[in-house]
This record gives C-alpha cells, structure tokens and sequence, in this order.
C-alpha cells in the first residue's frame, strides 16, 4: 500500500496558547484578565481627557490652567502610558530601542513637551484601545484553534472491582476500563469493549456525521458517546493519546513562521530606525533652509511622523492571519504544521498522489471468481482460504472476507511465501499455487488467458500443476475522489497519480477520475524520479499519501499532505499538513484556505503600506495632524485586523 511521510526536519518548538501575547513583543501577560478589565484604564483615561477638553474649550474656567491643567492631562495620560512606557523600557533593557512602544512613548511625551496635551492623551489612548482590541482578537484566534482540539475531560469514570469510580484521567493507567455514558467525552485512546458505539468524532475530524464503532476498534480520546453506556479499555497513555499529539501540533504550528512573516519581522526591525531618524530630520534639518523655522512646530511634525510609522499594523494583523488560516484548517480536520505551509500550499502548481488509501479506500474485495469447470469451485476456494491465512496481506483478507470460515482440518504442508510471487503449499499430496501470473510462469503453469486484458488485479490459482483459474481483486474509489479531481482542475492545478499497483489498475482508476498522468507498476525510485521530472520544470509538488513508506517522495516535493492522521502516530509526527478524515476532498479545500490567508495577508501588507505611505507625506510636510497620525496607526490597526479575523468565519 503506498503511504506517505515527511522527513523534512521539523523544528520542535513549544510555543503554548496561554499567555502568549500578541507575538509582536509583548511580554505581559493578559491571559487572566476579563474585558472589563483590558479597557478600565481606557475608560478612566477617556473619561479624564474628555472632562479635560470640555473644560478647554466649553466650560472655561479660570482654575483649569498652569500646572493644574498639565496635572489633569498627566492623570489622563498614566493609566494608558505608565503600560506602554514600561514595555518601552523593558524592550531597551533587552536591547530592542526601536519598538513600536518606544515610538509611541517619545511621540506623546513630545507632545506633552510642546504643550499638546490632549493630543498626546489621545493619542495614546488610541493606541492603547488598539492594542486591547489586538489582544482580543489574537486570544480569540487562538483560543478557538485550542477549543476545537482540546476536548479532553479533566475526569473520567473507572471500573474498579465492578464500581464506577471518577478519577482524574491523567492518572489512568493503561489497562484500565472506562464507563463512557451517553453523551460523554472519552479522556483516553482505547479499544471498545462494547458490542457497538455510535460516536461523534468532529473534534478529531471535522466531519459531524456519526461513526459506529464495534467491539474491538480502537475509540480516541475527545470522541463524544453518543448512544449507550460503553465500556473502553485504555490502550495509551493520557499524555501520548492522538488528541494530545495533534494539540500540540497546532500549538506549535505557530512557531513554524511564514516567509512573509518572517520578512514583515525583519523589515520592522530595519525600519523603525530608519522612521527615527527621519523624524529627528524632520524636526532639525528644516532649520538650514527654512527662513521662519520654528522649532515647536517642526518638533511637532516630527512627532505626527513618529505616531504614523509605528509598524504594528503589519506585526499584528500578519500572524493573526496565518493563526485564523490555521483555525479555519483545525475547524476541516485539516492539520497545518506551520503558518509557513500555508503559504506553500497557496502556490502548489502540481498535487502528486498515491492511489491506494488515498483516492482509493485501501480495502479489496473480491469481484469475481472465475475457474474452470472442471474444478469444484468451493473445495478450491476452502483450499485458497486456507493458504492464504498464512499471509497478512490485504489480498489474504479479502478473500477470507469472500469465502468466510478457515477450514483447520484440511491437511496443508510445505508452505512458502515465494517473495513477489504469492503463496506456495502441499494439500493432500498436491501442490497448490496461489499468487500472481509470474507464479505461474515460473512453475511453468500453461494458461489460456492474457491478464494484461483484464482491469482488476488477478490473483491466479493452480492445483496439481494445472490452471484452475483466477479471482479479480479491486479497491473501491472514495465518495469524493471525483469531485477532489474535479476541484483541483478548477483550482488550475495539475494531478498525477503514482502507484506500485499494476498499471492497468492505475490507468482504470486515473481514466475513471480524470486525472491528468498516472503511472503504475512503479518502485520508490520510480516515484522519485517521476516527481523529480516535475521539479526539473520549476514547478511546486504536493505529495499525497497515506503513511509512512514514501518518504523518498516527499521528501523531494513542498508540501507532505498525510491521509488518515487518526489512523498513524509517524503520520501526525512527520507529514506537514495532515487530513484526519481520509477525505481527498479536503486537499484542494487546504489549498483554497491556503490561498485566502495569503491573499487577506496581502490585503493587509498593501493596505498599511499605502496609507502610512500617504499620511507619512501629509505628515511631513505639516498636512496631516495627531489624529490623522491615530487613523494610519491605530484606525489601519484595527481594519486589518478585522479584515484577518474573516477567514475564521469563512466556508471552504
């Protein structure tokens, strides 16, 4: 069966949801506070200013002048500044002059300086309700990733001598039973000990349709029971369960930074500097050439010019793009390893995939069983049965699953695997060959037929060195193959199918789904050399698989999509994004998530850009006021960041 791994190293970076910040150099930590909270000293700063500017303008006084007025203005400025100052400071110590927090404090303490008081309060007042929004959004981002998979119960309910006892899950061991009632969540991976189990998987998949799992299949921790009270044996460790593993891959995911990300960080870093002595230009150079130079008023349009330049629209509304990208992912059973896979799958020209297990179910049937009349057509398949129960291929279940019982009694001797080739055995003095048509050849097995006519695999059967005749094997086409193809050919990307199956089995499935090039009867090497062939044209692979044993192949293309993370442990841990419901439709549904998080990404890149840019020359050249500068920083702040927070609500 073709599989699919990723032995790109991923770097293993922990980089928890709690108390994270906002990812653009806050240290603080606003995890504990409610909303109320985050905007109190917004609501005491505003109210103060908005007494204070009524008091300037409205209801003049004389006691609201002098000293009394700038200790008014400083009482409305602290709640708001104190924080940001602080940060300013705590950034030099770590030897981070230029941060956006050192922007805004010289602007508003400058601005105090030239006497703008209300101004420097509104300022940062602004920024600071700014920022608290930003705060909001990104927890919200990230607490909805962390909603959708943390679905672990703290307890759980444990046999223990045939009573019920709740105890926390982390310290059940394995071998413990679990008593799941109807509508609880199971805390641990484990096998079903019940007859049967309807239970809801969404968390784990995506998908909302229920699963009906029977004795003996292995049941996940965050499955919800939906019916019965069922009994699960624990099978894995709470620590190691596979919702654990995937919880921990999106909490890291955020580690693995996009290109664009990490462009926007370094380029912040060059240009706050750069915007700083710009600003000290603006204030001081004007005095060599302008003939009524005064000082205050250049001072005061290089302080507007500071409060434009501040980055953080970029430094936020960028990585709470890739966080909403990768929540939409996590929303579809569709696991990103990093934000950086994101935009690696907006650009994929080409999506390579294997056959069985990915567009194909990975389960054979048999679909026709054809011997010649001379034979007993039962007694033969009791004796292939039989043969076929000394292997562990899916061709020896399929015919089990088609004949039934394993007749023990019949006396069988002499067994042997010919590698290859199929099965090899002696029942009641005769030998009997079960396996492909080059068995046949090499125990010179005359047939009448031509298998390369016949569609499905064949599997040839031969008694007393004569041709009894063969049986059709096939794998049956996923429910949304077609419309994956269908798609992706929307989504003007190019499929090629590759396979180890026989090419007339490949050739069958790829003409059913209308895929563009597909190759079969192909080695490991084979696969390489076929994806290497595409590399060669500069363009971008996608390797789909669903396992371990291809990782030749992705190591080669950009992006390893896995199928069936539920099903793999080496999956989840290598493959860069992972599909946990086996459904090869979600691949160009990645791909579109893919793409919308670029292009949002992209709208916010531009839209910082220009009316900074435009407000910058407005600014410089004395056009553009503090409230103009409080529109590009904090206004474009916030538009962006409704503009990121979109693709959290969008259907793909």
């Amino acid at each position: 069966m073709e599989e699919c791994c990723n032995t790109k190293p991923q770097k293993k970076e922990h980089n928890h949801f709690e108390g994270d910040g906002h990812d653009h150099g806050h240290s603080h930590d606003t995890s504990d506070k409610t909303t109320f909270q985050l905007f109190l000293p917004a609501v005491i700063s505003f109210v103060l200013l908005m007494i204070g500017v009524s008091l300037d303008n409205y209801i003049k006084t004389e006691w609201f002048t002098g000293w009394v007025r700038i200790v008014w203005y400083s009482a409305a400025y602290i709640p708001v500044g104190l924080p940001v100052l602080r940060e300013a400071y705590e950034s030099i110590i770590k030897g981070d002059v230029f941060s956006e927090f050192f922007l805004m404090g010289i602007a508003t303490i400058g601005a105090f300086v030239i006497a703008q008081y209300p101004e420097g309060v509104a300022v940062m007042l602004f920024y600071a309700v700014g920022e608290v929004f930003q705060t909001l959004a990104v927890t919200r981002a990230k607490s909805n990733i962390k909603s959708l998979l943390d679905q672990r119960p703290d307890e759980v309910t444990v046999l223990k001598g045939g009573q019920p006892q709740i105890v926390k899950a982390e310290t059940v061991g394995i071998g413990e039973i679990i008593q799941l009632k109807s509508g609880e969540k199971l805390g641990l991976d484990g096998e079903l000990l019940s007859e049967t189990a309807s239970f809801n998987t969404a968390a784990l998949t995506g998908e909302s349709k229920p699963d009906t799992k029977t004795k003996g299949d292995a049941v996940l921790a965050g499955m919800i029971n939906l019916n019965t009270v069922s009994q699960v044996k624990v099978t894995t460790a709470y620590q190691d369960s596979k919702l654990s593993k995937i919880l921990e891959l999106v909490q890291n995911a955020t580690a693995q930074k996009a290109p664009t990300e990490l462009f926007i960080r370094k380029f912040a870093k060059v240009y706050t500097p750069i915007v700083v002595l710009l600003a000290i230009a603006i204030a001081l150079l004007p005095y060599f050439f302008v003939a009524d130079y005064q000082f205050k008023d250049w001072l005061y349009r290089a302080l507007v010019f500071l409060v434009i330049s501040c980055p953080c629209a970029l430094v936020i509304s960028i990585p709470l793009g890739y966080f909403g990208g990768i929540g939409a992912g996590s929303r579809n059973g569709i696991l990103f390893k990093g934000s950086n896979f994101l935009d690696a799958l907006a650009k994929i020209q080409n999506v390579v995939m294997d056959k069985t297990g990915t567009m194909t179910e990975g389960v054979f049937k048999v679909q026709e069983v054809d011997f010649k009349p001379e034979f007993d057509k039962n007694e033969i398949l009791k004796l292939v049965n039989l043969l076929e129960s000394q292997s562990t291929h899916p061709v020896a279940t399929a015919i089990h699953e088609y004949v039934g019982e394993i007749d023990h009694s019949i006396p069988m001797e002499n067994v042997e695997e010919i590698a290859g080739h199929g099965l090899k055995a002696t029942i009641n003095g005769k030998d009997l060959l079960v396996g492909n048509f080059k068995m046949m050849d090499r125990f010179n097995i005359q047939y009448d037929i031509n298998p390369d006519n016949i569609v499905y695999t064949l599997i040839a059967v031969a008694y007393d060195n004569k041709f009894v005749g063969y049986l059709t094997i096939a794998d049956t086409i996923k429910n949304d193959a077609q419309l994956t193809i269908n798609k992706l050919k929307a989504l003007n990307i190019k499929s090629t199918m590759l396979s180890g199956d026989k090419s007339s089995v490949v050739k069958y499935v790829a003409d059913t789904l209308g895929i563009q090039n597909a190759y079969g009867d192909l080695l490991p090497e084979d696969k390489v050399n076929k994806v290497k062939a595409i590399k060669a044209k500069n363009e971008t692979v996608a390797f789909v698989g669903d396992g371990v044993n291809d990782a030749p192949v992705v190591a080669l293309s950009d992006v390893g999509i896995a199928m069936g993370g539920l099903g793999s442990d080496a999956t989840i841990e290598t493959a860069d994004v992972v599909i946990q419901d086996d459904m090869p439709s979600k691949i160009p549904m990645a791909i579109n998530i893919g793409r919308k998080t670029k292009q949002i990404v992209w709208q916010n890149i531009t839209l910082a850009f220009v009316v900074k840019g435009i407000v910058l020359i407005l600014g410089a050249g004395g056009l553009a006021t503090m409230w103009e500068a409080v529109f590009a920083d904090v206004g474009v702040s916030l538009i962006a960041i409704l503009n990121a927070v979109r693709i959290q609500r969008m259907k793909f």
